[in-house]
């Protein structure tokens, strides 16, 4: 029997022990933190709410750049140490050895914070005591991703400052000028190119706005609604199942920006309807992975990676989000094609959800959700920058909180006097949401910490150029190779570090390759932000498949492959990005400013082209079209995808034509077996 066509059971339960263990790789990708409870908790959940209105301050009024990141250094070092143990036999308590690492991470950014001017103007020839606290707050930074993500990430820190120091030791095109602890210190801490550089300046003005608005928006139960929403909509037909994981996951994903914690929502309530269509354990768990990676290339916020886009080409988040839209809106249409072949290839069972409420009922008592999908973009068509965007959308969502009563974040009782003032406020949703918008950013903005390091050092040294030149010595000159040796070294890279991470190694050591052989910078960019998001379905870091497989009771490996083959399709449209100046209209010319002289016709073409591929390479994976493929019509349907895939008016004919070949002959086969019947 398939892998997909099980026979449909009763609605399996899900019991406690698969929740606990994909909350485990929810953990893996935002950190294993403690939960603390009396004065203890008060006081941790106090200072995070302080940091969360800090960064709302700081999103409104002006604070300087020396100011601005190192605070935000010290209060996610400070939280990091207080709920992120040194081993997982010290969870749920805070030691000694934590209070001295919090503390000392704030001497050492007061240290830095008082010092002026003065201390940003002597990076050159640092005197001792500012190499003592440079070299503490960079193993304070180390400690604190050990404990936030595990030993890799600080493992390739250290990787990077060795090649600094020993560049002299090293063969060939990587040798280099060594550099001495004083020199690494004086650039790594004491100027913003290095730990106070481009990614915690995106962590402390962006992201963390984001953690705060998705945090909100999951307080006040939009998740929830989505999730209805795509129940209620989708419902009572042979692709409902299928069909309700895709709408539900972009619906969830774009407010998100997390895979995992996306596949982990989404499939706690959505798995026992999968059974019941006739999904296997293995098959499931890979829709609702394919789901969830959905949100990290999703608008309106996608990864933590897409701001840092925006900060490295130095455009516009706006631009970011639109260079996004019809990437997304493939990848969804790939996911769609493949819930479809799905249910006509394995006799998919029609799924009635009556608990749920009609469509109407939810649409008119929680309409003002959908705000959460527009109201940053609108913002920034109204000419908002991205960080006083994402102020206004959390002051907005705050406000429609009110709207309906089960999602207000302060309790009625409160205004009308019927509870007591101070546990109305710091027992509400507000205080709480408040507090998970700052321990949600703490693993991402620990990251970004170090790997200010990694990007200090590839400037310091040239790292970026050189090992530019090797892909291109190695590639020969050809783009196609260039683009396939970056995807794989961006793909490896991210096999052991979470996306943000090797977006950024890649973006600085890796990038540089396909700029120079004549692809745009923002296309290049993408072409490494979409390869990173594959670290989410490649083992052994495949947390999404593994968090999905922990709730189906699927095998891990096997729900990695069935994850692959539901977005393989559409992660071969990044090299259109790539391969032709015509690729680039995928991503709408890059620009809000050159839309408006945009050639469409070239646009429409090629993702018209894109969906095409898309299609075929759909058909030829799964084994299925108008019906069942052959051994070489699925050979021609892969050959037609990757044809299309290449942005060349020749290879989208050959592409075409081997489509239609196919449809022509299954669509033959399939009357002349009507005229039989």
């Amino acid at each position: 029997m398939s892998e997909i066509a099980k026979p449909v059971a009763d609605e399996p339960e899900i019991d406690a022990e698969a929740l606990k263990k994909a909350e485990e790789y929810v953990e893996a990708e935002e950190g294993a933190a403690n939960k603390l409870r009396g004065p203890l908790g008060v006081f941790v959940s106090a200072v995070a709410v302080v940091m969360s209105v800090f960064h709302l301050y700081s999103a409104y009024a002006i604070v300087p750049a020396q100011v601005m990141r190192p605070v935000h250094v010290a209060f996610v070092l400070f939280l990091v140490f207080l709920l992120f143990p040194v081993a997982k036999r010290y969870r749920h308590r805070i030691m000694w050895w934590d209070w001295i690492a919090a503390l000392a991470a704030v001497a050492v950014i007061a240290y830095t914070l008082q010092g002026g001017d003065d201390i940003w103007d002597r990076n050159t020839l640092p005197d001792g005591w500012d190499v003592v606290v440079g070299v503490a707050l960079s193993l304070l930074i180390l400690e604190g991703m050990r404990r936030a993500s595990g030993w890799i990430m600080p493992a390739v820190v250290i990787a990077f400052v060795l090649y600094a120091m020993f560049g002299e030791q090293l063969p060939g095109s990587w040798a280099h000028r060594s550099y001495g602890v004083g020199r690494l210190v004086g650039h790594l801490y004491m100027t913003l190119e290095g730990i106070f550089g481009v990614a915690v300046d995106v962590s402390s003005s962006l992201i963390i706005l984001f953690t705060i608005f998705g945090a909100f928006l999951q307080f006040s139960g939009a998740g929830k609604f989505f999730i209805d929403f795509s129940f209620s909509a989708m419902g009572g037909k042979s692709t409902s199942a299928g069909r309700t994981v895709v709408l539900a996951s972009f619906l969830l994903g774009g407010p998100s920006g997390s895979g995992v914690a996306t596949t982990v929502t989404l499939g706690s309530v959505a798995y026992p309807m999968l059974v019941k269509a006739g999904y296997g354990k293995n098959a499931a768990g890979g829709l609702l992975a394919a789901g969830g990676l959905g949100a990290i290339i999703s608008p309106p916020v996608l990864g933590a990676a897409a701001f840092l886009i925006a900060e490295f080409l130095k455009i516009s988040y706006l631009d970011v989000l639109l260079m996004a839209t019809i990437p997304t809106l493939l990848y969804y249409f790939a996911l769609f094609l493949m819930v479809e072949i799905d249910a006509r290839k394995f006799g998919m069972h029609a799924v009635v959800f009556e608990q749920v409420e009609s469509l109407w009922s939810l649409t008119r008592k929680y309409w003002f959700h959908f705000l959460s999908l527009v109201s940053i973009v609108v913002f920034m068509l109204l000419g908002y920058s991205p960080v006083m965007s994402v102020f206004w959308a959390t002051v907005a969502s705050f406000a429609t909180s009110f709207l309906h009563r089960d999602c207000a974040l302060f309790s009625y009782d409160l205004f009308r006097g019927r509870q007591p003032l101070m546990k109305g406020i710091f027992g509400s949703k507000f205080f709480r949401a408040l507090e998970a918008g700052s321990t949600g950013v703490l693993s991402v903005a620990v990251t970004c910490a170090g790997a200010g390091i990694i990007v200090g050092v590839v400037t310091l040294t040239g790292l970026g150029l050189k090992f530019s030149a090797i892909i291109i010595e190695y590639a020969a000159g050809s783009l196609l190779l260039t683009a396939i040796y970056t995807s794989l070294i961006v793909w490896i890279v991210g096999l052991a570090v979470p996306v943000t991470a090797s977006y950024i190694i890649c973006a600085v050591i890796a990038a540089p390759a396909l700029i120079k052989l004549g692809v745009p910078d923002f296309a290049a960019h993408m072409f490494i932000f979409y390869y990173a998001v594959l670290s989410e379905v490649s083992p052994p870091t495949a947390l999404s498949p593994f968090a999905a497989a922990a709730i189906t009771g699927g095998d891990p490996y096997r729900t990695t492959l069935q994850s692959w083959k539901y977005t393989m399709p559409a992660f071969l449209v990044p090299f259109m990005f790539v391969l032709d100046s015509s690729g680039v209209g995928l991503l709408l010319t890059g620009s809000i400013k050159t839309l408006g002289n945009a050639d469409w016709g070239s646009i429409a073409l090629v993702t018209v082209t894109a969906a095409i591929g898309i299609g075929a390479l759909a058909g030829g994976v799964q084994g299925w079209l108008l019906g069942r493929a052959n051994l070489v019509e699925r050979a021609m349907l892969i050959t037609a995808g990757l044809a299309l895939v290449y942005p060349k008016a020749l290879f989208d004919v050959i592409g075409i034509v081997l489509t239609a070949v196919v449809l022509l002959l299954q669509f033959l086969r399939r009357d002349r077996a009507t005229v039989k019947a």
